[in-house]
């Protein structure tokens, strides 16, 4: 009973995004509109929130780590904003998605990692610190790169306005960050007094914003999850399995000459294979105007958070291998 229960709370942040996508499937009407607000409305919001939080736990040395292991952050950044965005759209052209729902499937891909990224990272023995970089890299490129990606690779799907796009992730992402920043840094004392106690609120209520995001973009796209949602599925898992198999092997490939280690591995593997699949909702919400084109990144968001449990769990049994032992 005990190691059940151990079980259930490493996997509680996945089990909780698939209670949320299921309530929202089964129940859409309940999740759409609440006092004649639609939610969806409130999905900007509670994005920028998660990225204020996020701005209030870094620091300078976080940036600085980039100097000392810049090859482990830029295989991250190529894989990142380079493969996934290519696969989503390989894969929205091989099982025939069109239009705003092939579109997604590229956003999803073109999107920078994800905050739960950092706490998977330090469940499965990776290297934290080096997670933490590695998003926000991914995160203060993406209002110039993913606007790119999306021109470029679903402009063929749908026309993309790539100018309002930049807008709109300086405006949901780097601000509200920025914003963060600037909070820790005029109240440094404290929060390094109270560390551990914001750490966890932080990531309690950033898992509340993730959550709700779920419901209020999966309720109004349900039918359209109902006649391709295997499909959709399908998607999620290659390219999400795709993203921790190329971070993986790729940081193997250049640590033989980097000096990269295990721990590197697998924090590139795992930053790669979790995108930010809040921001990518925002998105195709606030840019596209879409529900549909937020499906993608909704199923994504669910799968990878209950794969990236299990592949926590599964390396947390053993600990990172020196780099003598790599082959």
């Amino acid at each position: 009973m005990a190691s059940l229960i151990s079980l259930l709370r490493r996997q509680a942040f996945g089990l909780a995004i698939l209670a949320c996508a299921a309530l929202a499937f089964s129940f859409p009407s309940a999740f759409t509109e609440w006092g004649g607000v639609k939610l969806t409305a409130l999905v900007v919001p509670a994005i920028q929130f998660i990225m204020f939080g996020m701005g209030t736990t870094l620091s300078p040395a976080d940036f600085m780590r980039v100097a000392k292991r810049p090859w482990a952050v830029a295989t991250g950044v190529f894989l990142q904003f380079l493969v996934m965005p290519v696969v989503g759209f390989l894969l929205a052209k091989s099982l025939g998605f069109s239009g705003e729902l092939a579109a997604g499937c590229v956003l999803v891909g073109s999107v920078a990692g994800g905050t739960a990224s950092n706490v998977i990272a330090f469940l499965a023995k990776a290297d934290v610190a080096l997670s933490v970089t590695m998003t926000c890299c991914s995160t203060l490129l993406s209002p110039f790169v993913t606007p790119l990606a999306m021109k470029v690779l679903a402009g063929c799907f749908v026309e993309i306005d790539a100018t309002k796009m930049m807008f709109e992730i300086l405006k949901v992402v780097i601000f509200p960050m920025i914003a963060g920043g600037i909070v820790h840094r005029l109240l440094r004392r404290q929060f390094d007094r109270h560390k551990a106690v914001c750490d966890k609120v932080l990531s309690v209520l950033s898992m509340a914003g993730i959550c709700y995001t779920i419901l209020a973009l999966t309720a109004p796209s349900r039918d359209t999850f109902a006649s391709a949602g295997f499909l959709i599925i399908v998607a999620a898992m290659v390219h999400n399995t795709i993203g921790y198999a190329s971070g993986y092997w790729l940081t193997r490939l250049v640590g033989r000459f980097a000096h990269l280690g295990e721990a590197e591995a697998r924090t590139v593997a795992i930053e790669v294979g979790m995108q930010n699949g809040g921001m990518a909702g925002a998105l195709a919400v606030g840019v596209m105007g879409s529900a549909v084109a937020a499906l993608p990144a909704n199923v994504f968001s669910v799968w990878m958070n209950f794969s990236g449990s299990v592949l926590a769990s599964f390396w947390s049994r053993s600990g990172p291998r020196p780099l003598a032992d790599w082959g």
